[in-house]
């Protein structure tokens, strides 16, 4: 029998296979992640993207690359993590609103006390939910409670293999054990897949293997594509706190960025094809085409420069597209 190595090696995911999947199914699957896009969009929390931190980010895909999780799961974890500390931050503040009601009654935990307990088991925390993301693609490697426990030694938390447990059960109820959410690679690859229905005839894994590369980096340096893109849309180099708020729904809005990685990946492998591929990308998703050369623009500046002319960009505006369900050709 050969080793642990070897069997993870035969079993290693090769890459999608596209055009396998019925026009049905497709389009079933593309108003539903549409929906559920929308859906998480209408309910925002103003706290969205604070736990998406480069150094966060890189943290958890290291931690992933490390543990050879597959590329799911990376981004599986990463927004896990900002969802359960979202909830964790607003149980803070709201029970710092219950402390200063105690303390007038002469009771109630500090608000301090409440902070530090999230800062020490940040670590903690972020690990559970690499465990858990591993977990949801059974046929890929799982993160086992010994392989976590080594980690956090090496860092030298003390923690043991009860604590452990209980942490994940911490997210998963945090969560209500809604964990198998969509993530932004989900949305590129179906994109990818109603492209090639449609009759976009692109090599699909270099194209793949290029929107993979642009997910990773727009994740890594999320904050300075999006400060860029709201520049861009406001045309002026100094927005307002309630220009930075109300942008808030682009910076989250997973169906935008999925078509914007497409979009920037096709204009670097095959220029002469990225006309007609945003122009198929704005049939499918009702995203304006300013909006999608818009998103390219922002990537590419802070890869390569800009290389799409400027004047593109003038009087336009990026906002959160609606009524994005489109059927399929």
């Amino acid at each position: 029998m050969g080793s642990q190595a070897q069997v993870a090696s035969w079993c290693r995911d090769p890459g999608p296979v596209f055009g396998e999947v019925t026009p049905e199914v497709i389009e079933d699957t593309l108003i539903h992640l549409a929906t559920e896009n929308e859906q998480y969009l209408s309910k925002l929390s103003d706290r969205a993207g604070c736990f998406k931190e480069t150094q966060v980010v890189e943290f958890i895909f290291l931690l992933s690359e490390k543990w050879h999780l597959d590329q799911s799961a990376r981004y599986q974890a990463v927004e896990l993590l900002e969802r359960f500390m979202i909830k964790q931050v607003e149980h803070i503040c709201k029970s710092s609103r219950e402390n200063v009601k105690g303390r007038e009654q002469g009771q109630g935990s500090s608000w301090s006390s409440l902070k530090d307990q999230i800062y020490d088991t940040f670590v903690l925390r972020l690990v559970s939910c690499i465990q858990l993301a591993s977990k949801l693609s059974l046929h890929y490697n799982i993160v086992n409670s010994d392989t976590a426990l080594k980690f956090l030694q090496s860092l030298k938390y003390s923690y043991t293999k009860q604590e452990l447990l209980e942490s994940e059960l911490a997210v998963l109820k945090t969560l209500h054990f809604q964990i198998n959410m969509s993530t932004p690679l989900a949305y590129m690859e179906l994109l990818l897949e109603v492209l090639g229905h449609n009759g976009c005839l692109l090599p699909a894994k270099p194209l793949h293997q290029m929107c993979m590369q642009l997910l990773d980096f727009s994740y890594l340096t999320r904050d300075t594509i999006y400060d860029t893109l709201l520049k861009i849309a406001i045309e002026n180099s100094t927005p307002s706190k309630l220009q930075v708020a109300k942008f808030l729904t682009v910076k989250e809005d997973f169906m935008l960025l999925a078509v914007g990685i497409i979009s920037t990946s096709v204009f670097i492998l095959n220029p002469g094809h990225w006309k007609q591929v945003v122009e198929h990308l704005n049939c499918i998703t009702g995203i304006t085409s300013q909006s999608i050369l818009e998103f390219s623009y922002a990537v590419l500046k802070h890869i390569i420069g800009s290389t799409i002319p400027k004047q593109h960009y003038r009087n336009c505006g990026t906002k959160a597209p609606e009524n994005r369900i489109m059927p399929l050709k």
